[in-house]
């Protein structure tokens, strides 16, 4: 009997946290797939060349691992085959850990992405949350012979439908933006505020003398005191977008972007870019002519590309560039439409979602 509750709640907590897991990642499914990006990257440098060949389907795959956790999670709880469902679960936490292990040991991907971008972990703490589960699914795993292989008929459906409904989420938010928006890029936010400290920082100076080390929260004035190093004290304190910036072959322009009433077309990689709504696109930026909206571009390519692209559109506006990770940070969507007013998030539009004009001028009054 004991066995038997001990195992219940082990399955609760198991299925619980990838059910959690999986629905944050299904929320932004692009998101996942930038992070598998992230790693085939890595490990292509580090292992083996051939797993840059993944990064053309990191989509799909991005698609399948959350659905599965969702899926997987809720045949856990509600006893679902059983077995091919602790199988399935133990495989891919294997293929978790040592995703997460990796990025600790060799501190190559600082941030796995377990939950999206709702929690941040380090990436200690996401090798130590993967070692947990681990542990759990492996006494799952070894009395899985004492586990039910099936479920009463309702559970089976229930199953399917999480199925459809994860699968239906992920396709939406791809097709359009995540749900619910994580980022420190999100609607309502003043990037110049978020610039900045929400408080001064502090630190704290290691210092050696004598063969000890002191500390201090001043660095000292007595010569006689070696450096040793100088650590933040109040990380929380640290701005929150501290890589937002963009500029052409003139200059900076971060400073101006983020003044006045802006429409801002963003481009991950213009090679790349969806080019079946550009429609959209052309009728806003006749629209807001004359208005007090100024249209700006920003892409992470190449001047040439930028330059190219308007001449060939017809766009009349400037192309500035930018960070390819920080563009895809602020927008899951290539191309995408943000709309500021003094550096203020105001709204933000997948390229098929593009507004008309009168919607654009209405939000930036």
């Amino acid at each position: 009997m004991f066995k038997q509750i001990s195992l219940l709640i082990i399955r609760f907590i198991v299925g619980g946290l990838f059910i959690f897991s999986g629905m944050i990642k299904v929320n932004d499914p692009v998101g996942t797939a930038i992070k598998l990006e992230e790693y085939f990257d890595v490990f292509s440098n580090d292992i083996a060349s051939f797993f840059h060949l993944f990064k053309d389907i990191a989509l799909p795959l991005a698609v399948f691992l959350v659905v599965a956790e969702v899926v997987l999670g809720v045949m856990l709880i509600l006893g679902v085959r059983l077995r091919f469902t602790v199988w399935a679960l133990s495989l891919m936490i294997l293929f978790f850990t040592f995703l997460t292990f990796y990025s600790a040991y060799f501190n190559k991907v600082t941030d796995c992405g377990c939950f999206g971008d709702a929690i941040k972990l380090t990436p200690w703490e996401s090798f130590t949350k993967d070692v947990i589960l681990l542990v759990l699914i492996a006494v799952l795993f070894f009395f899985r012979k004492d586990l039910s292989n099936d479920g009463p008929s309702w559970a089976k459906w229930s199953v399917r439908i999480s199925l459809v409904l994860s699968v239906f989420l992920a396709v939406t938010a791809i097709r359009n933006l995540p749900f619910i928006d994580f980022r420190a890029y999100k609607e309502g936010v003043n990037i110049p505020q978020a610039m900045q400290p929400s408080a001064p920082l502090q630190y704290n100076y290691i210092m050696r003398k004598g063969g000890d080390e002191f500390v201090f929260d001043q660095y000292p004035a007595d010569d006689s005191y070696e450096f040793v190093e100088m650590k933040l004290v109040n990380e929380e304190a640290l701005p929150k977008i501290s890589d937002f910036a963009v500029w052409n072959e003139e200059g900076d322009y971060t400073e101006e972007i983020l003044q006045g009433k802006k429409a801002v077309v963003l481009i991950t990689n213009i090679s790349k870019m969806n080019r079946d709504h550009l429609d959209k696109i052309d009728e806003l930026l006749i629209g807001i002519k004359g208005s007090e909206v100024k249209p700006v571009l920003v892409a992470a390519s190449s001047e040439d590309e930028i330059q190219g692209l308007l001449e060939s559109r017809g766009w009349e506006m400037e192309g500035f560039q930018g960070d390819a990770t920080v563009i895809k940070t602020i927008m899951r969507s290539n191309p995408g439409l943000m709309l500021l007013n003094d550096g203020v998030v105001i709204k933000k539009y997948h390229f098929r979602n593009t507004p008309p004009s009168s919607e654009v001028i209405s939000l930036l009054k």
